[in-house]
């Protein structure tokens, strides 16, 4: 990433050379180059091209290059802490992980209120945010394309209580299935003792309409394989 970044604020400045936008006395503009994570793992990667390269002797040491970012970690923060901040930034976190639909249109009002004098800045979170809602198969919304934090805002609240809906319902079903896939381990246990793990691993990654198969079949069942057939076990 250290290296990317290197890359990709290099990029900018020759455009921006290109486009002849450089500072009244002809140098660079000042760049802070951010990255923002989101992922699981504590992100454990150099922030400076400097650390990607070993030590070398004499000369060359001192011209190695310095390249750092600034790195936001989402998992540096807890729930709490993220709940708290009202800033951009946990806008950004917030959005990626909203706590229901509702949410979004409620971080969607703050950023326009918040970026009301700064419409380069509005669009860049419209485009940002229609994309992320698209592209997250669990929100199951489809938009036309939007450039304008206010347009985002009225669209989704016109879609807002059909996507709840829809959002709740998935949510039942998850729970449901997850608590037949629990009844049926439970009655295998009790039935034929520890179950192999990839009996378990198979229970957990299962469809509704398999698990209430075998829930049927466990009843009179005599062994694992009247359950799951000869080839599962």
């Amino acid at each position: 990433m250290a290296l990317r970044m290197m890359v990709y604020v290099g990029l900018l400045y020759q455009a921006l050379i290109k486009q002849g936008q450089l500072l009244s006395d002809d140098r660079l503009p000042p760049v802070l180059p951010i990255v923002f994570y989101n992922g699981g793992p504590r992100w454990s990667a150099a922030t400076d091209v400097f650390h990607l390269i070993p030590p070398v002797p004499g000369l060359v040491e001192q011209f190695k290059p310095h390249f750092s970012y600034l790195l936001v970690d989402e998992n540096a923060y807890t729930d709490s802490q993220l709940a708290s901040l009202k800033h951009l930034v946990a806008a950004v976190f917030h959005i990626e992980h909203p706590v229901s639909p509702e949410a979004i249109g409620d971080l969607i009002a703050l950023l326009d209120e918040w970026l009301v004098d700064r419409p380069g800045l509005r669009r860049m979170f419209a485009v940002w945010i229609r994309a992320t809602l698209m592209r997250k198969g669990e929100y199951r919304i489809l938009l036309p394309e939007i450039d304008d934090l206010q347009e985002l805002k009225v669209m989704l609240a016109e879609r807002l209580e059909e996507w709840a809906q829809g959002y709740e319902a998935r949510g039942e079903a998850r729970g449901e299935e997850k608590g037949e896939a629990i009844a049926l381990q439970r009655l295998l246990v009790r039935r034929y003792g520890v179950l192999p793990p990839d009996l378990a691993s198979r229970i957990a990654a299962a469809s509704r309409e398999e698990i209430e198969t075998w829930l049927d079949r466990v009843l009179d069942a005599r062994s694992l394989e009247d359950v799951f057939g000869p080839t599962e076990h």
